[in-house]
């Protein structure tokens, strides 16, 4: 999260926004620009949709990705990198989302820190949530908060396991498809350009 920019209304924030290229989140009348990712970063998100969206066909969840904001309360927007709702009112929407029940942050250097706590704080507050799942593309670590039926959180680390379990839509992703694509091409000839 940069500096913050502005202070609005949420409402006064929402029309600001949609009229902007690039996206900002709003937290508590202060607005932060959002930063352009790195290409592994780019690379888990895409994989991370893809893998949801296939493994979701037919239900009544549907996947999105960091071009859609997620309202928690009447302070505060994010951008998530990845979420899921089965919500009836969401999957209605057009803008904001309110009910996911699923949240995943693809860490970077610069957001970790942010992701792992004032953030994950965040998303909390929503009794939608069922699980948060961050994937470091630089270290290969995958981890969980599952909240439980007591409303607690635990925390499941999966960095070692072959598979990525979400365990709130009873569903698994093999690590090597998460994390396909990744690493530098070995170095060959640039095939060419489709015409």
């Amino acid at each position: 999260m940069g500096m913050p920019l502005q202070l609005l209304g949420l409402d006064d924030f929402l029309a600001w926004e949609n009229a902007q290229p690039d996206r900002h989140e709003f937290y508590r009348g202060e607005v932060f620009a959002m930063t352009g990712g790195r290409r592994t970063h780019g690379r888990a998100v895409v994989n991370l949709a893809f893998e949801l969206k296939s493994r979701l066909a037919g239900s009544r969840c549907q996947v999105f990705t960091e071009s859609m904001k997620i309202q928690i309360g009447q302070d505060t927007i994010l951008y998530p990198d990845v979420f899921v709702t089965c919500d009836r009112a969401d999957l209605a929407t057009e803008m904001v989302f309110r009910s996911p029940s699923l949240v995943v942050e693809v860490l970077s250097p610069s957001t970790q820190a942010y992701d792992r706590s004032q953030k994950f704080a965040l998303y909390r507050q929503l009794a939608s949530l069922r699980e948060y799942i961050l994937v470091d593309p630089e270290t290969r670590r995958v981890e969980s908060f599952q909240r439980n039926a007591d409303d607690q959180w635990l925390f499941h680390d999966m960095s070692q396991d072959p598979v990525m379990r979400v365990a709130c839509l009873d569903l698994s992703i093999p690590l090597a498809q998460v994390f396909e694509g990744m690493d530098p091409a070995p170095e060959q000839a640039e095939p060419p350009v489709p015409a």
